[in-house]
């Protein structure tokens, strides 16, 4: 019994972990046609069947490096107080296509709905690969 007890308080001390070591930085959403993308042109069949997909600033698609890489993610702060609970995972598809890029990531629609209440805003995120 102890040992369950234990590794329980670890798995809960592990998972404040992931939520401290994140990076925090700030998110908003696109609009369709989401096509052609950066990192695979016109396949359709690069993003993820949730349609959790995001478009990356300059900071992190490192050349192209970011395509395909995943992150886990949640709201933690804007105005009039946008935030769902819980944490999503995405998958970068492509590079933010406006200069300045307005936030670190550029989340679908889908994605963006899936964590904030208000649509059209911009909100502030925690991020971890």
């Amino acid at each position: 019994m102890r040992f369950i007890l234990a590794f329980l308080i670890m798995e809960w001390l592990a998972f404040d972990v992931f939520l401290v070591v994140g990076d925090v930085g700030t998110a908003t959403s696109y609009d369709p046609p989401y096509l052609p993308t950066r990192c695979n042109g016109n396949n359709q069949e690069q993003f993820p069947e949730s349609a959790m997909f995001v478009a990356a600033s300059k900071g992190l698609w490192n050349n192209g490096a970011a395509c395909g890489r995943r992150y886990r993610m949640r709201c933690i702060s804007g105005l009039k107080r946008p935030c769902k609970d819980g944490s999503i995972v995405v998958e970068v598809v492509d590079i933010c296509r406006t200069n300045p890029c307005p936030a670190t990531l550029i989340l679908s629609n889908k994605a963006f709905d899936a964590i904030s209440r208000i649509p059209d805003t911009k909100i502030n995120i925690e991020y971890a690969q």
